[in-house]
Formats: C-alpha cells, sequence, structure tokens
C-alpha cells in the first residue's frame, strides 16, 4: 500500500511495510525520525557555511529533503544524494519533485552508484552522513578518507547485539573490541565504535574527536569533527583504554557541551528536546561510565532507592559534578568513585528508611 509520509518540513511518498527490514523496495524507517532531527538540529548549530553534503546511503532521500528545506540556504553549496538501488534512486527523483526541488539545481547532485566509489570518486565533503542497515564498518574508510579538514562525519550503528554484548564475537571481529553485558553496555557499546572510527582516522592522520553522540532504542550515532596532523591523533590515542573488562574503547568525552547547548537552543521537537536536556546535563561531567542508583542498594536489605534530584543533589554539595545520564533512566554520571558514590547513595537510602 502506498502513503504519503511527512517528515519535518518534507513530505515523500512511499510503500511502508508493517516491519522495517533491509529488503523493503525503497528503504524508510520511520523510526529514525529523531536521528534525522538530530541532524538537522546539528547542521543547524554548528557555524559552517558553504558546505558539501554527502548521503551515500540516501534509501528515500528524507534525510537529504529534510537537508535542503531545513538548512538555511548559505549552509549548503553542494548536497550529494546516492543510492546504489535503482528504486531508491528513482524515489529519491520523485521525492524531490514532490517536495518541488528542481532536479536541475546546482545545488544537488544525485547518483546511483557503490557508496565507498561515490564516496571516493569525489573531491571530498564537509559533512559525511553514514546511515546504514546494520554496522557502518565497510563504509567507514571511505567516509573518512573523503572527510575534510574541520568535516563532520556522522555515523550510526543499528548492531547492538555486537556493541552492546549480546554477541561479544562478532564485536571483536567487527570493532576489535570486548563489549560488556552490563548496565553500561550502550556506552561502552558507543566508546568502542568511536576508537574504531579514530584508529581509521588516525591511518589518514585524521583526528576524529566525538562532538555528539547517543544511544536510542535499536541504534547508536556519533557527530565526529575532523583536524588534521599527527600530533592531534596521538593525542586522540592516547585516551584509547579499557572501562573494566571492556573495549579497548575510547575514554574521552562524549560531547561538545556548547554545541549540545547550541541544539537545545535551536530545537523545537518534544522528543528531542528531552534528549537534548538530558545529554546537555551529563556532558558537563567529565566521566566514563555511570552509576546505577537502582543496584547500589545492599541486596537482602529493605530500602526504598533515594529520588534521583537528592542523590545529584548530594554528589554536588561534596564537590562532584552529578546529572542524569541518557543511557539508563536510573543512571547517574559523576566525578566520584564508584565505590564512595554507591556508599553515599546507601546512606541516603538509611536516612530515609530511618
Amino acid at each position: 500500500m502506498s502513503y504519503i509520509v511527512f517528515e519535518g518540513k518534507s513530505v515523500i511518498g512511499n510503500k511502508l511495510p508493517h516491519i522495517v527490514t533491509r529488503s523493503m523496495p525503497v528503504f524508510y524507517n520511520p523510526v529514525m525520525k529523531l536521528n534525522r532531527d538530530i541532524s538537522v538540529l546539528l547542521l543547524r548549530a554548528i557555524p559552517q557555511k558553504g558546505m558539501r553534503i554527502a548521503d551515500p546511503l540516501a534509501g528515500s532521500g528524507i534525510r537529504s529533503i529534510r537537508f535542503l528545506k531545513e538548512l538555511p540556504k548559505e549552509k549548503v553549496r553542494l548536497l550529494a544524494i546516492n543510492d546504489y538501488d535503482a528504486r531508491s534512486f528513482k524515489a529519491i527523483r520523485e521525492n524531490l519533485s514532490m517536495n518541488k526541488i528542481s532536479l536541475k539545481s546546482k545545488k544537488i547532485k544525485i547518483s546511483k552508484m557503490d557508496a565507498n566509489l561515490f564516496l571516493l570518486s569525489s573531491f571530498g565533503f564537509d559533512y559525511i552522513d553514514i546511515d546504514p542497515f546494520g554496522t557502518p564498518n565497510p563504509f567507514l574508510d571511505a567516509a573518512v578518507r573523503r572527510l575534510s579538514r574541520e568535516g563532520i562525519l556522522a555515523a550510526t550503528a543499528t548492531d547492538t547485539a555486537a556493541l552492546a554484548g549480546t554477541s561479544p564475537k562478532a564485536c571483536l571481529r567487527k570493532y576489535w573490541a570486548a563489549p560488556l553485558r552490563n548496565e553500561l553496555k550502550h556506552e561502552i557499546g558507543i566508546r568502542i565504535l568511536i576508537r574504531k572510527a579514530q584508529l581509521i582516522g588516525a591511518q589518514y592522520e585524521k583526528a576524529l574527536l566525538p562532538v555528539f553522540s547517543y544511544a536510542k532504542e535499536h541504534y547508536m550515532r556519533i557527530f565526529f569533527s575532523c583536524t588534521k596532523g599527527k600530533e592531534r591523533v596521538d593525542e586522540v590515542l592516547k585516551q584509547h583504554g579499557m572501562m573494566g573488562a571492556g573495549g579497548p574503547l575510547w575514554r574521552g568525552k562524549l560531547w561538545d557541551s556548547n554545541l549540545v547547548k547550541k541544539m537545545c537552543s535551536l530545537n523545537k521537537d518534544e522528543e528531542a528536546g528531552k534528549l537534548l536536556g538530558i545529554i546537555l546535563g551529563e556532558s558537563k561531567v567529565p566521566a566514563s561510565g555511570f552509576i546505577e542508583t537502582h543496584q547500589s542498594m545492599e541486596r537482602g536489605r529493605q530500602r526504598s532507592v533515594p529520588q534521583m534530584d537528592a542523590i545529584i543533589r548530594e554528589l554536588i554539595k561534596r564537590g562532584h559534578p552529578a546529572a542524569r545520564t541518557h543511557f539508563s533512566p536510573t543512571g547517574i554520571r559523576t566525578t566520584m568513585p564508584k565505590e564512595k558514590a554507591i556508599q553515599l547513595i546507601r546512606n541516603i537510602a538509611d536516612k530515609i528508611n530511618s
């Protein structure tokens, strides 16, 4: 059955099945609206203008269409839209026309190529969006090679079974690291993926630093800024290490808090606003990992778990930045050492229950 899909300021025609699969005639996933919302916000928030933007796995073209309709005109110099599938190529052209975007516009270039060949045959891009069905692995090398100095690379991974610890052997094969299947699994998965991209960047003397990242439902998403130079690459590699038995992985910052603040100020969407609000708080806490408050209670003792805000206030009072984390509804990110934080939570619980 054919549908008309409205998303952001765009509209596309599509055939939507009940279950999204790789074998869909033209790939459009409505669950990934937030993914595209965040992409638009980030591009609006950064100062660069006249950008060359690449969408190598465009599917229906909805992401590119939203860029054209929702970004300031001076932001985009060229938007290269590509998909190897013939039906997708046809749908992209039809959807552009449906949005009254001329196929003759000098701002757009539409192609039907293998994604890696599409990237490697280009002169380079200021923003490359890798949003595949599954792992971004097959596309990272070509994307990094064609990413310009000061450019932004966005990468999505939907193979969370590997990154979040359900399939540890797959994670080792794909990402050269060991995941953990515990409360930190999604953060550890993101940090493993970051390291993998950074190692690829290091080969080309490109330092990739995450400026925004998040885990949501079935996928992980990271935005990297790129700088050139051996010394900068060396500084990135120094921040690789372990989190317990998980890793090797990236131990540095996951967000640029100033960028997150700007994205918050530009946002008007409720779902994106909730996510950004939590991330803005945790982006200001310089710590890897978080404390799972419900797991801090001793087994066999009947105690109410203190309210999250009460715990955060006590941590801050003791000189340790603290905030909720989007990785868990009951998790708190703080600079206080884990054992001390757990004891503090237990002490607060004792006062409540005394």
